[in-house]
């Protein structure tokens, strides 16, 4: 089987792509501007703001199945455009395509959220993931959404932030009332390579198995990486004037019933030399 993962130098990317080999697919994978090292895999550049480089790509790769793990942030041509000129693309070449979203598409007003629920955002890069999943789902009915948040090692933000503030390089705080259910990237990786080799389609909930703050999560990454967690200091996103949802639980229940791969929770995984994906 043949897969194509845009965005395959970024963080997710990465590991998809590391995962996509590793399970002997034949991996193709597009970059804006660093093409990635791992071996086996065809590279190819997209920009997602161009409809011609997406048809170009397709067509040419005709891969079984696309999983569209670019991270665009708040430029609307990217992050909001550019998944449904896939989703197009996709669905007139007959391909299978899995979307990365995120939970920031949600105002965290209700704290629990199903894989029913319909997107509320309060920043602009969640406004621009939000109309992304409105056009996937309807330029392509079969196609996967992905909702998720995800953390592992120093690529991801949310552990640089941690080491910077150990590190005294950043001056800020970590929010005590900023509530998610973070999930780790290799976890992640697999079940979008398992949703896409099935036939599930909709919103799919991906998101680790326990609720933690902002602050929690960095104690916890901080005692894995042997950091100083005096020197993390802690802040309300309610005092900060920073928009985002306070408190958001995305309940990935039913998708787990559906999964092979364990979507451990922050707790599980925050464990030295605990970094792969695994299985109940």
């Amino acid at each position: 089987m043949s897969v194509l993962i845009v965005g395959g130098s970024g963080f997710l990317g990465s590991e998809l792509v590391r995962q996509a080999t590793a399970a002997g697919h034949v991996t193709a994978a597009t970059f804006t501007t660093q093409p990635g090292s791992i071996p086996d895999v065809s590279r190819h550049a997209l920009d997602l703001r161009y409809p011609q480089h997406v048809e170009s790509a397709v067509a040419g790769l005709a891969p079984c199945v696309i999983i569209n793990a670019t991270s665009g942030g708040a430029d609307w041509a990217v992050t909001a455009e550019g998944p449904v000129r896939l989703a197009l693309v996709a669905v007139r070449h007959g391909c299978r395509l899995v979307h990365v979203s995120s939970d920031a598409v949600i105002s965290g007003a209700s704290v629990h959220y199903d894989e029913s629920r319909l997107p509320v955002p309060v920043t602009p890069y969640g406004a621009a993931k939000a109309a992304a999943e409105t056009g996937v789902r309807l330029v392509d009915p079969d196609a996967v959404v992905a909702r998720t948040l995800i953390i592992g090692d120093r690529r991801s933000v949310h552990v640089r932030a941690v080491h910077d503030l150990a590190s005294g390089r950043w001056d800020g705080a970590l929010f005590t009332d900023d509530v998610r259910c973070p999930v780790h990237v290799s976890d992640l990786a697999a079940a979008l390579l398992e949703l896409g080799f099935s036939d599930a389609s909709g919103v799919r909930h991906l998101a680790g198995a326990e609720p933690v703050s902002r602050y929690d999560l960095g104690v916890l990454i901080a005692r894995r990486d042997g950091l100083d967690i005096s020197r993390l200091r802690a802040g309300r996103r309610s005092e900060s004037g920073i928009l985002g949802g306070l408190d958001v639980r995305l309940d990935c229940r039913a998708t787990q019933r559906e999964l092979v791969t364990c979507l451990r929770g922050a707790r599980e995984f925050l464990v030295e030399g605990i970094n792969t994906p695994s299985s109940p």
